[in-house]
């Protein structure tokens, strides 16, 4: 292997503060995604079944 030495990189207190606020807002965006998904599926499925009863 050429590079047996692993560079790493470390993160400053503002940048690991600003990266934390990042991933709060990522999870929460895919949390709304996934509801808005679930709330889609379930009127199309409601009404296609209300129709059929």
């Amino acid at each position: 292997m050429a590079d047996d030495k692993l560079e790493t990189v470390t993160l400053t207190e503002p940048q690991k503060k600003a990266q934390r606020g990042r991933s709060i807002a990522i999870g929460f965006a895919l949390a709304v995604l996934v509801v808005i998904f679930y709330i889609a599926t379930i009127v199309k499925f409601g009404h296609n079944l209300s129709g059929k009863m």
